[in-house]
Parts: C-alpha cells; structure tokens; sequence
C-alpha cells in the first residue's frame, strides 16, 4: 500500500481496474468510471481481449478520469490464454509500479494472484465452471483445470470479492471458495434514449453465439409468433465459429445508439437466458420501456423479482407462451413495460458507484491498519 500509514487512509483516489473489451464488462466498466468522477476517482484502465472498436474508442473520449493502457492479451477463458496471461500480468505490474494506484480493481480472476502493492478487489462477472453447469448440465472436462486452479489462486488471494448478484458471489464461493466475499454490488445503467411509440416488435441483444443467450430458443418461437424477432449482437465466436438464424432478423452489432433507438420501439425485450450472472442488456430494455420475459433461472428472478414474465430456458414451447400473453393482451403488456421500468430505477449507476466506493475505501482502512500493526511490530523487535 502507497498511504503513509501514519494516518487515517482516505478514500481512493485512483484505481488500477482491468476490463475486456468483448462483452458486458466493457459496458458496466464505462458506466463505474464515469460515475467515479464525480467522486474525483481517476481510473487507470488497461483493457484485453481485442483492441477498441471505433465506438469504444470515441467511448472513453468522454471520459476525462480515465488513463488507457490498451492490450489484445488473451483472456483466461480462451484457447491457450497462458503465455497471453502471464504477458499481461507483467504488465499490470509495471503499470501499477509507474501509477500507484489506491486499490487494483481485476475485473477477470487469474491476476489478482499477482503480487501487486495496493488492494486487491476481485469483481465476478460470469466463470466457465458456472456456465457449463447451467448451459451443458456438466462440468469442463479436464483441459479447463489449468483455469480451474487460476481463478481460484487469483480468488484466494484477493483482498476481497464481490459479484453483481447474491447468485453469482454464491456459485464462484461454490466452485473455487474459500475467499473472502464482500457484500453484492448490483450493476447500475444509463441508457439515455428518446421515448417513440412502441411497434409490434421482439427485441433481444447480446453475444449471440454464447449458448447461454439462448437464441435458438427465440428462433423456434420466431415459427409462431404473429411480431417479428430481431436480435442484434456480435455473432462470431473468438475462438471461431458463427450463430446464425434464419427465421430472425439479425442485425448484428449496433451502436448505443442505435441499440437504444431499437429498444425504445420494441415492445417486449427477450432474454431466455440458460446464464445471465446480472443482464445489462435485460436492464437496459426496462429503461427504454419494454416489457421483459425472461429465462427463469435464480440470479434473473434475483433482479428483477415480480416484475417480469419468465420461462424455462429448456422449454421453447413456454418462450413463445409467455411472448403470445403479452402480445395478445395489451393491458399486460403496458402492466409489465411499467413495472419493469420502475424496477430498473433501482439500478442506478450513483448507487453502482457508492458501494465500489465504500468497498475500495474499507480496502484501504484495512491495509492502512495491517500497515500500522507490522510497524508496531517492527518497533517492538527494535534493540533498544
């Protein structure tokens, strides 16, 4: 730890926080920077997973509390990420050297083994061992022990963990605790859009070619449902392969803006989920007025509670039943559409914001106290 241990530690004002630029952590990382700043928190952020796309790039120009530290390093999850792994911790560790951060913020699990000289707070988005069991009822075959044993080092060692949901912080406690856990911090979202009226449309968004979105299932009930289904998303798989369905309309990857121009007409966002540790995508459809059926799996029903229709992820036939109720029946589908949205006001990026705030500032009480007992220590060995 950098404080002068002599005194009272403040709260922080710089992290280290590493991100992948693939997926949903890319988003809440944005939203946690810019809530930071109005904290006067700067953020040294060091991305991997693949380089900025244009539109992560003009992203991160609106930010002024962020310094860039961009990588296309491999990440865990990957095929043969080791030597990428081991690459980027290097890094990590030069560049906390060069910015000496308050705390180090690992957005992933492998790196928080490093040897690093501020705090360790260790945030769980989602975990192979998770994901099979919910999308292929198994667990990874032994090729993943490698990842099994980094993730729960890189667990084990870090100075606290947290996890969007209670379900998420309870599965990574299953498979790879002991650790230490903090209390759940809940993603928070802004999705600035322009209220237009709503079409008979479907919406859905995410990793399409991760089977944990479950679009197939959006595919079989596509057959049958009197709206359209469009679905948007990046459908090449880093480690090759495409997901494509015919009987949707596939608009691949949109802009936030123009995401959010789809959501506000789409009258019913859906998301069958099979896994979904928080589901910004689901939060951000609330926002934008969409009634939600989802995949009844336990860290949705943890989200959004009553205020969503839900159905068997393994079940197409009670998708499409659950999709027909709202269309069919446009009280239900204004009463859902409003309670979704009361619903997500809840997940704010101010509140997001003040419990990572309060996390890194008990982080750094706690070095600053380990810090005063071992000088203590060390005077009290002192010769007289």
């Amino acid at each position: 730890m950098y404080a002068d241990s002599a005194f009272e530690p403040v709260r922080p004002t710089r992290v280290l926080m590493t991100a992948d630029t693939l997926g949903g952590v890319w988003v809440y990382a944005l939203e946690l920077i810019a809530a930071l700043r109005e904290y006067a928190v700067d953020v040294v952020l060091v991305t991997m997973g693949d380089h900025l796309s244009r539109s992560q790039t003009a992203q991160l120009a609106g930010l002024d509390n962020v310094e860039l530290h961009e990588t296309s390093y491999k990440l865990e999850w990957m095929n043969d990420p080791w030597r990428d792994v081991a690459a980027c911790g290097d890094d990590l560790l030069k560049i906390e050297s060069e910015t000496r951060p308050d705390v180090v913020h690992i957005n992933g699990y492998s790196h928080a083994a490093l040897e690093f000289n501020a705090p360790v707070l260790v945030v769980g988005h989602s975990c192979v061992y998770s994901w099979s069991r919910a999308v292929r009822h198994c667990r990874p075959g032994d090729e993943w022990l490698d990842y099994f044993r980094a993730v729960r080092r890189g667990l084990g060692a870090a100075d606290a963990v947290t996890a969007p949901t209670w379900t998420m912080l309870k599965t990574l406690q299953e498979f790879y605790g002991p650790f230490r856990s903090a209390e759940p911090i809940y993603n928070g979202r802004v999705f600035p859009f322009k209220r237009r009226p709503k079409k008979p449309l479907v919406f859905s968004a995410g990793r399409l070619w991760d089977e944990a979105k479950n679009i197939g299932a959006l595919e079989q009930a596509a057959g049958s449902l009197a709206w359209p289904i469009c679905v948007a998303g990046q459908n090449i798989h880093p480690n090759g392969g495409v997901a494509d369905f015919n009987n949707l309309q596939m608009l691949e990857l949109l802009t936030q803006q123009q995401m959010a121009l789809w959501m506000a007409a789409a009258s019913i966002f859906a998301m069958p989920s099979r896994y979904e540790p928080f589901g910004l995508s689901a939060l951000e459809g609330a926002i934008c007025g969409c009634a939600l059926v989802l995949g009844d799996i336990p860290s949705l029903r943890e989200v959004w509670g009553a205020t969503a229709l839900y159905a068997s992820p393994d079940d197409p036939d009670a998708i499409t039943c659950q999709i027909e109720r709202l269309i069919e029946d446009p009280h239900l589908l204004r009463l859902y559409a409003a309670r979704a949205a009361e619903r997500a006001r809840f997940f704010s990026v101010d509140r997001m914001a003040a419990g990572y705030l309060r996390l890194y500032t008990d982080l750094l009480k706690e070095a600053d106290s380990e810090a005063s007992i071992m000088e203590q220590y060390a005077g009290a060995k002192s010769p007289a």
